[in-house]
């Protein structure tokens, strides 16, 4: 799977909780990914350090200042 299939997957599942089971909001998420090469072997994240990455953390999409004014 692409990361273009897994970012439409995501988009058509999130569309169908919130349309067919009227989900609006999540505590925490959680989603796991093995990431691989086009010939399907596994590949190990680095940094640009060269440091082993095995954790993404995000607070969220970034909040404009539009969104704190009401602009």
């Amino acid at each position: 799977m692409t990361i273009a299939q897994l970012r439409q997957t995501l988009f058509e599942m999130l569309k169908d909780l919130e349309e067919g089971y009227n989900v609006k909001h999540f505590k925490n998420t959680t989603i796991y990914v093995n990431p691989v090469n086009e010939l399907g072997e596994e590949v190990v994240l680095r940094n640009k350090l060269g440091q082993l990455v095995n954790k993404l953390h995000s607070n969220g999409p970034y909040r404009s200042a539009a969104d704190d004014y009401k602009i």
